[in-house]
């Protein structure tokens, strides 16, 4: 057989392939010359084809065929063909494979060799591929290298004593004593290497913490020692001494600082040193002052220390660079609460952020613009906000619009400035906002009488100008139902509209047949033009006509509202004026979530949801059900309950209470319908909410799913009471904790529970969802969450209200389903809870 050709011909062959056929070819001739070399076990040229082979894997053909051929290189004795053969090994072999196993006994010959960069050879290749069975036969020998007098194998040990760790972590303890003489050494790269392995050791098992927090002082003086040395010729980058090693020791720092005060003593000293001493004008100062801002933030540093990382923070903002800003703005939005005051000095560069040209940049600044949101500043910074949400990508206005909605409620100085913003809001991006947006608005405007005929002239003349936008033209429409009789008055600074009631109907006329009108939206506009007949003199006859068109109509809910209303003209007019009157105010169902500081996994594409499930007096089947789950036997096939349109009224309560079986907790973005005018229906008793009836609902709805339609909420309760608070569910990382207080003064025995879910993994969990259901003696509503994002390492938690009715005073059981994703994978658990405390 002819001399196989170089490596280097190979690779200029390949490269003048034309078309990716003629490099197949050129590889598939390749592959069969070397598949004959090896079966002709031919030693003298196994080397280099084995070196053609992985090149040809690099270009991602199949190369598996050399894996035996790999280790026959590692068994030579000659130190090219243990490189070749060892490299090999790294690059075709894993834990996956039985060949995987036969270089033990290769490795461990190498690892006693006479010659340095042979145990190097085997060192580097170990730390790649070593499995558990490999670490446990081969940690001695690695723990032997680490007391060796040579630098070079001590370095590469410590790099394999990594993989060793993380493979098998019981096997640190055969590494711990030597890891003090690994912190003092003064060889850059076995103190690089060193530090490397103390990390690993303290992340893979934090019980070694406080092991380590005794090294400290070591490490304090080995980074002064960097600083304050000035220029290093040899391990010097752009001018900053050892950064790499700066790095790696303020990332332990951070480590064995957090949450002791004491160690952090130790180290504030030499974190203001490299804050202050650190040239910031090249890219590798600005990591390593990267690093000390997030070891100051993460330790029980001084609060002078935290002011200067936040200040840090604040001259990365205004850094060319996009990554820095980036990098700062994240951090900000992390340490935002540690530091409140010091972040709110830096709000105006923040805000100059949100007109960066890259759209990761605009993200962070309107993230941490909300944050940075109070009292003081909600007017500055809600115009900064507003101008933003107009030239905002689509996929933030979402986000924006439910923060601002937030925003507004909590921090509004005055009721018209929020009903101002609100509409704002509704104008420039009214498609986009939250489900809750119309009622929101209108129970604001309705307990504002001061301001209503503001309103409903501000609506109007947005109305005439824009029709497109629906949850403004559902506000606009219900206003002009109940205030039209205002939109003629004279309002003070402002001047008359002039404007007729014909010009009014005009309007609402234009919505009943415009293309943009949803059916919902035609519901208000429908309604809104009977309730003027009572308050509009000279427009009778049009008004009837309007709704004589809607007898008949392809809509069943359109067409029933003006049978109805017609028949109101005909049958029952002496009724209509009473029927008609204006809506008294409504009581107050909402509040605003619960964020804790925390922004969704992905707010651009997400709404905030408002969902309430509400169980009333059960039906037998349902109840049936009910025990089932609770009696942990097999569950029926489930049924979906829809939220809108409402099921019939015989199958509601079945629904509702089958909710372990996947009830859809979705909610529409069409707000809420049109209260029907005819007369209502006979009041259900409301237990949850103190014995009152509940709102009384539209024709063809049942009563129990109307307070779907209101803003649910917590109530804003203090829930410490005598009580103790219990932990109803634990498992994988989540915990549920409730909170209770008992309704005073109510006859049905209500009790409220706090919910609160917690997440103490490093990943956060998305799309979470609670779900609960208690025994037929027992009436439940369940309120609306405070997110669907738990964040990590008990650093936030989601809030959710239940409220239980007790009448008979029975021991209450409850069962727990809920489902969430970790790194996109679904999970979904169930659980039940017995012990709640006696006196519920």
């Amino acid at each position: 057989m002819p001399a196989p050709g170089k490596l280097r011909d190979l690779i200029r062959t390949i490269r003048a392939a034309r078309t990716a056929a003629d490099e197949r070819a050129v590889i598939a001739k390749e592959c069969a010359y070397i598949r004959d070399s090896f079966r002709e076990e031919d030693n003298d040229f196994r080397c280099r084809n084995v070196a053609k082979l992985l090149y040809i894997h690099m270009l991602g053909y199949p190369a598996h065929f050399g894996q035996l051929e790999c280790l026959k290189l590692i068994a030579s004795p000659k130190f090219t063909d243990k490189r070749i053969g060892y490299l090999g090994a790294m690059l075709l072999l894993d834990e996956r494979q039985d060949v995987h196993l036969l270089v033990t006994n290769s490795l461990k010959n190498d690892l006693n060799h006479s010659n340095q960069f042979v145990i190097g050879l085997a060192l580097c290749s170990l730390g790649n591929i070593c499995s558990q069975e490999m670490s446990r036969d081969l940690a001695g020998e690695v723990e032997k290298l680490l007391k060796s007098s040579n630098s070079y194998l001590r370095k590469k040990a410590a790099l394999c004593a990594v993989r060793i760790v993380r493979k098998v972590p019981e096997l640190m303890e055969v590494f711990i004593p030597t890891t003090r003489s690994l912190l003092n050494e003064r060889n850059h790269g076995v103190l690089v290497c060193g530090v490397s392995l103390v990390t690993e050791m303290c992340r893979v098992n934090p019980e070694t913490l406080t092991h380590f927090r005794r090294h400290v002082p070591i490490l304090v003086k080995t980074l002064k020692n960097l600083v304050m040395s000035g220029y290093s010729p040899e391990h010097d980058v752009s001018g900053i001494s050892d950064p790499f090693i700066q790095v790696k020791i303020l990332r332990l720092l951070r480590m064995l600082g957090k949450d002791e005060e004491s160690v952090s003593d130790q180290m504030n000293d030499v974190l203001a040193q490299v804050a202050t001493n650190t040239e910031t004008s090249k890219n590798v100062g600005n990591a390593i002052l990267y690093e000390t801002v997030l070891t100051i933030m993460d330790t029980k540093s001084e609060s002078g220390l935290r002011v200067l990382a936040i200040n840090i923070l604040g001259r990365f903002l205004l850094n060319n660079d996009k990554n820095i800003r980036y990098v700062a703005l994240n951090t900000l939005l992390k340490t935002v609460h540690a530091d409140y005051n010091a972040v709110q000095r830096h709000r105006t560069t923040i805000l100059d952020c949100l007109k960066d040209p890259d759209i990761s940049i605009r993200r962070r600044a309107m993230e941490l613009s909300f944050a940075l949101i109070n009292s003081s500043n909600v007017r500055g910074m809600m115009k900064e906000l507003l101008a933003f949400l107009v030239k905002a990508d689509v996929e933030f206005k979402a986000y924006v619009t439910s923060e601002i909605f937030l925003a507004a409620e909590k921090h509004a100085p005055n009721k018209r400035w929020h009903i101002d913003t609100m509409m704002k809001v509704l104008t420039s991006a009214g498609s986009f906002v939250r489900d809750d947006a119309v009622p929101s608005l209108v129970y604001l405007v309705s307990t504002s009488s001061e301001l209503q005929g503001y309103a409903v002239q501000s609506l109007y003349k947005a109305m005439q100008n824009d029709i497109s936008q629906q949850p403004l033209v559902q506000v606009g429409s219900w206003c002009c139902g109940e205030y039209g009789d205002q939109l003629f008055v004279d309002i003070e600074e402002d001047e008359s509209l002039n404007i007729t009631e014909s010009d009014v109907l005009d309007v609402l006329e234009s919505i009943l047949y415009s293309s943009h009108s949803t059916a919902t939206t035609k519901d208000y506009a429908l309604t809104a033009v009977m309730k003027l007949s009572t308050r509009f003199s000279s427009t009778q006859e049009r008004i009837r006509n309007i709704i004589n068109q809607f007898e008949v109509n392809m809509d069943a809910e359109l067409q029933q509202r003006g049978v109805e209303f017609g028949a109101l003209f005909k049958k029952h007019d002496s009724m209509r004026p009473a029927l008609l009157e204006r809506m008294p105010v409504f009581e107050s169902k909402t509040t605003e979530p619960i964020t804790n500081g925390e922004v969704p996994s992905q707010p651009e594409t997400e709404t905030v949801k408002q969902e309430a499930v509400i169980e009333s007096k059960p039906a037998k089947q349902a109840s049936d059900t009910l025990l089932d789950l609770l009696g942990g036997g097999p569950a029926p096939e489930p049924t979906p309950a829809p939220v809108q349109p409402p099921a019939p009224a015989a199958s509601s309560g079945g629904e509702l209470l089958d909710l372990l079986g996947g009830l859809d907790l979705g909610s529409t973005n069409a707000g809420p319908p049109p209260m029907n005018m005819m007369a209502p229906s006979p009041a259900v008793p409301n237990l949850l909410d103190g014995g009152g009836p509940l709102n009384p609902s539209p024709a063809g709805q049942p009563a129990l799913l109307q307070m779907n339609h209101e803003p649910l909420a917590l109530q804003n309760q203090d829930f410490s009471t005598g009580f103790p608070s219990i932990t109803a569910f634990e498992s994988n990382g989540l915990k549920i904790d409730f909170a209770f207080e008992k309704v005073p003064g109510n006859p049905s025995n209500v009790v409220s529970i706090m919910v609160t879910a917690t997440n103490s993994l490093t990943f956060p969990m998305t799309d979470f969802v609670f779900q609960a259901a208690v025994p037929k003696t027992f009436q439940l509503q369940l309120q609306s969450p405070s997110g669907n994002v738990i964040p990590p390492n008990n650093s936030g938690a989601i809030n959710q209200g239940l409220k239980v009715a007790n009448p008979q005073q029975q021991p209450l059981r409850m069962r727990l389903k809920v489902t969430y994703k970790i790194n996109g994978a679904a999970v979904n658990e169930q659980g039940e809870v017995n012990s709640f405390p006696p006196g519920l």
